[in-house]
């Protein structure tokens, strides 16, 4: 009898669990195949899944359009250069921060625990103010700035409690052979702390990837605009481009998702680092 019941309530956990996966997994689907409908049949009633004058056409306008293909082009470039810029300050901090004893060190790390607690929507008047001051309205240092000053606190915090768990052994015996402190970090350190690394990679690239406000806010000319406010130009004033909206989301979906299938398992390992200290 107890058999039984516990196989019963395997199968109702796997019944939670699945239904789980399918509620947030619903706005996606739909998503997906509405990109593939014209903009009438995408609010008809009764709707249908699949549609019957299914068509890439929305996908192709956007891959023969120079404009949008540029928001794509604004997006990886500005993504990639905060991502790679957060990755090697984050880096330094961190092995500053768990190597050395410094004065106003404490300050210092409250500090950027601090800023994490600042609503980004608070800074947008003095960020555009300090913009325009340094002459980078509508560039894309300006963007870069932006969004390096706000995924910095959060990598120099998840790198330095990586950073944390790697025994000063290892710099140590890099030293002991002659090595310099930045030789340790750079050949040792370093790809010791690829997980790390990966999960910093990953945040930083979604939160510059997906961010609209600063985007609209910092720019002015649509050779300058990103994806997030690329899809929000499609709404005219009086019609909205449904099923190109759609498909642009879609893309501009995938890369993130891509990049997330790939190093998983190094962003749980990264995101998990901190809290067990070997």
């Amino acid at each position: 009898m107890y058999g039984k019941k516990k196989w019963y309530i395997k199968i109702l956990i796997i019944i939670a669990l699945l239904l789980g996966a399918l509620f947030p997994a619903f706005p996606i689907l739909w998503m997906v195949l509405n990109s593939f409908k014209p903009n009438p049949e995408i609010f008809a009633w009764p709707p249908t899944w699949i549609s019957k004058a299914f068509s890439f056409e929305p996908y192709i306008e956007i891959f023969q359009s120079p404009e949008k293909l540029r928001f794509f082009f604004n997006s990886y470039l500005i993504s990639f250069f905060v991502v790679l810029l957060t990755l090697i300050i984050s880096i330094l901090a961190a092995y500053a921060f768990s190597r050395f004893e410094f004065p106003g060190k404490g300050i210092l790390n409250a500090m950027i625990i601090s800023v994490q607690a600042v609503p980004p929507i608070t800074l947008l008047i003095p960020y555009l103010g300090l913009v325009v001051t340094l002459h980078l309205y509508n560039t894309y240092g300006a963007l870069i700035l932006t969004y390096l000053l706000f995924t910095l606190p959060y990598a120099i915090l998840m790198m330095t409690a990586y950073m944390n768990t790697l025994p000063q052994e290892l710099d140590e015996a890099v030293m002991i052979d002659g090595g310099s402190r930045l030789k340790a970090l750079w050949y040792v350190l370093v790809p010791t702390s690829v997980p790390g690394l990966v999960s910093v990679g990953m945040y930083t690239f979604m939160r510059a990837w997906n961010e609209y406000l600063f985007a609209l806010t910092l720019t002015k000319t649509n050779d300058m605009r990103t994806v997030p406010v690329g899809i929000s130009l499609l709404m005219g004033q009086h019609a909205y481009e449904w099923n190109q909206m759609l498909a642009m989301s879609v893309m501009g979906s995938l890369p993130v998702l891509i990049l997330f299938l790939f190093f998983q398992k190094y962003f749980i390992a990264g995101m998990t680092a901190g809290s067990v200290k070997h």
